[in-house]
């Protein structure tokens, strides 16, 4: 499956950078201890994130999953008010402070599952089955928070 045509599918408003290098994926596995979801993987191998328009991102590019992972899982007042942020692997953004995660478990994240971090309280609520059908609603506003 081509992640470029199938977002495509939906709207025409998307852009792609160049696929990923290597190393970029690589950093993230050396620098969050997580090996990335498959389908991740293979979005990475056609671009390095997913960027509307206005350059907000659908997908994070390899580097701002590092850069925004390790800022909530190390930034100390947060500690104090947040769960720890070690079991999530951030992705994306819904542009409101809510972020959207898999689950880590193990060093590796092991179902498709999608969820939602709430900065106002803190939940981590479910919200899709699958990079797909995530990518679907959000993009149609069949999913929001």
């Amino acid at each position: 499956m081509s992640w470029k045509n199938y977002i495509r599918n939906f709207s025409e408003e998307y852009h792609f950078k160049d696929p990923a290098t290597r190393a970029e994926v690589d950093q993230i596995k050396e620098e969050l201890h997580v090996q990335l979801p498959n389908k991740l993987l293979e979005i990475f191998n056609e671009t390095n994130g997913v960027f509307d328009e206005y350059g907000c991102p659908l997908i994070w590019s390899t580097a701002q999953i590092i850069e925004d992972n390790l800022f909530f899982r190390n930034f100390e007042e947060y500690k104090d008010i947040y769960m720890p942020f070690d079991h999530l692997l951030f992705f994306a953004d819904a542009g409101n402070g809510d972020l959207f995660a898999y689950i880590i478990l193990n060093g590796s994240v092991q179902t498709d599952d999608i969820y939602v971090w709430n900065h106002e309280d803190d939940s981590r609520t479910w919200i899709s089955p699958s990079l797909e059908d995530f990518i679907k609603g959000w993009v149609t506003g069949k999913i929001s928070v």
